[in-house]
């Protein structure tokens, strides 16, 4: 159940998310921090958030491999909550105090590659699914891949009538998470739909996933809004930390999906 506090921070995004939303481009945004003072001329661009994605996801990768590798079943929750409570703490920190500090940020994917090693193990190990772990992040990349090809070829457009849909959407995902965990903290009750391996469980997760990719849609609209916009070169950080917290939501909702087929199949 814990792993679904992660996915609160996850499901802000666009005009619900802090982290990208417009004035996260604006200069006024960063008023009195002296060195948004100085006189730069390079500006953010693609390529450049390309490569900061690319140095977060090596952290978290590498650290997620790690802890996987390394814990045992008396030791795997320590990098579980140490990980989920540091990523936590650190978004919020970020998102709120807009900062673009790119030793916070990657000390946030470090926190990430530590929470994700413990789920990661959990599922591979404790629930027997040898594999899951390295499909999971093939398939989160190949959508990755594919939204962001969908997207350049402008083939979805991220308009009023979608953001509309896709907020909507992810407020009732938010709710039906909340409930859940008030149901397992409580013990009055569970939601078989996100934890049951049955069609409707299953399809459960196949529309939150969709959801999740459509999120990227939204993030790669406001990446090039910033681009567009001549944003500070320093905003690049800002927003591949965007970026991660979607692609870990992401990662974690396909790990479930897996799951959930492989343990349905079993039966």
């Amino acid at each position: 159940m814990i792993e679904y506090l992660i996915l609160i921070g996850s499901l802000m995004y666009r005009s619900g998310n802090p982290t990208l939303r417009d004035s996260t481009f604006q200069d006024s945004t960063y008023q009195g921090t002296p060195w948004w003072e100085s006189n730069q001329t390079q500006s953010m661009t693609i390529e450049g958030v390309a490569e900061k994605t690319g140095v977060l996801l090596l952290i978290t990768a590498t650290i997620a491999l790690s802890t996987a590798f390394t814990v045992t079943p008396e030791t795997f929750s320590v990098p579980l909550i140490v990980g989920l409570l540091g990523s936590l703490v650190l978004s919020l920190f970020i998102i709120f105090k807009r900062s673009i500090s790119p030793s916070l940020i990657c000390a946030y994917s470090a926190f990430e590659g530590l929470f994700i090693g413990g789920i990661t193990w959990f599922y591979e190990v404790a629930l027997d699914l040898p594999g899951i772990g390295i499909l999971a992040a093939l398939l989160t990349f190949a959508i990755l891949g594919a939204m962001l090809a969908i997207y350049r070829a402008g083939l979805i457009a991220w308009n009023r009538n979608l953001a509309i849909a896709v907020v909507s959407s992810v407020v009732a995902i938010f709710l039906i998470y909340v409930v859940s965990i008030i149901g397992a903290v409580t013990g009055a009750y569970s939601i078989p739909i996100i934890h049951d391996a049955t069609p409707l469980g299953i399809a459960f997760s196949l529309f939150v996933i969709g959801i999740g990719a459509l999120c990227l849609v939204a993030d790669f609209d406001f990446i090039e809004r910033g681009v567009q916009s001549g944003a500070r070169k320093e905003l690049e950080w800002r927003a591949a930390f965007g970026l991660m917290m979607t692609l870990v939501w992401l990662y974690i909702e396909i790990l479930r999906l897996l799951a959930k087929i492989a343990i349905h199949a079993r039966r």
